[in-house]
């Protein structure tokens, strides 16, 4: 596997794409100093595969000293909006989740003026353009895509208490689709503002606290969430930094095991740096890079 040829390799403009210049599109990431190694990886790797697609960085906290620094360095736009009533749902949800409950403010993303919106969590790396995964929203049909599904960290045995929630598509919000004129901010405190009770009653504790919300709310909703594998060929449904199975291409670029494109490597619940398995040398590739980039820039 040739690091160099990952790196480089990009899809050819389709007329997709093209279409898509357009519209504003861009990616949406929550990050602070604490995740610094996370967010540097990150952003060589966006460099590497989706510069053209601008990202928008939400601060997670006033720990922001760094962050700016490596913002202004690699061009990204910390997001400016007014978070005070989200902060306000997240402490009223989360009473004592003093750390963690500020993960909310990936709902923030909704709030870009944006047609479409990438959000992605910040311990991620990108393998590809991502510019294949625009322009496929259409209200009604698809409202919502995701790359992954889950069975954990959403509901409990209370789900199937309501009609809304049976049978409905279980997502990790690392990654996500959508537009502000599908979902609002203001969805998500609506739904607190009538059915918080319902909430607690149905979501599965454990840590994670953006992600049972936003899937209750677009549940609630009854919107269209659809795999992006559903709308887009060859694309896979993996991104789970344990995958198994895991090829690469001529180019350097994961396949999964049926041999689908990988689009980007989650390392969900993943304390220190990534190291021994499938995807971790890629992840050391970029935050080598990144840490050559910030000696040069005397950021450090």
């Amino acid at each position: 596997m040739s690091l160099d040829r990952m790196q480089h390799a990009m899809t050819a403009p389709s007329p997709l794409m093209e279409a898509e210049k357009a519209k504003s599109s861009g990616i949406a990431i929550v990050a602070n100093d604490k995740v610094m190694h996370w967010l540097l990886a990150f952003l060589e790797s966006w460099q590497a595969t989706n510069a053209t697609l601008p990202i928008y960085l939400i601060p997670y906290d006033d720990n922001m000293s760094m962050t700016r620094k490596v913002a202004e360095l690699y061009g990204v736009t910390i997001v400016d909006v007014d978070n005070k009533e989200l902060d306000a749902l997240a402490k009223r949800l989360y009473p004592w989740g003093i750390v963690k409950r500020n993960r909310l403010r990936k709902l923030l993303s909704l709030a870009i003026p944006l047609d479409e919106v990438i959000h992605l969590d910040a311990d991620i790396i990108l393998f590809r353009d991502l510019r294949d995964v625009l322009g496929l929203l259409d209200p009604g049909k698809t409202d919502f895509l995701v790359i992954e599904r889950t069975h954990e960290y959403v509901y409990n045995k209370h789900q199937n208490e309501y009609d809304y929630l049976r049978d409905v598509t279980l997502f990790n919000d690392g990654f996500f689709v959508t537009s502000n004129k599908i979902l609002t901010i203001q969805d998500f405190y609506d739904a607190m503002q009538q059915d918080e009770n319902v909430f607690h009653r149905v979501r599965q504790r454990g840590g994670l606290y953006a992600q049972p919300l936003t899937n209750f709310v677009t549940h609630r909703k009854r919107l269209k969430i659809i795999p992006v594998h559903e709308r887009v060929e060859g694309v896979s449904g993996e991104s789970y930094h344990e995958a198994k199975n895991v090829t690469f291409d001529q180019n350097g670029l994961p396949l999964d095991e049926w041999g689908r494109k990988i689009y980007f490597c989650h390392w969900a619940g993943v304390t220190g740096n990534p190291k021994g398995g499938v995807f971790d040398g890629l992840w050391k590739h970029y935050s080598d890079k990144a840490a050559l980039r910030i000696k040069e820039a005397k950021l450090v």
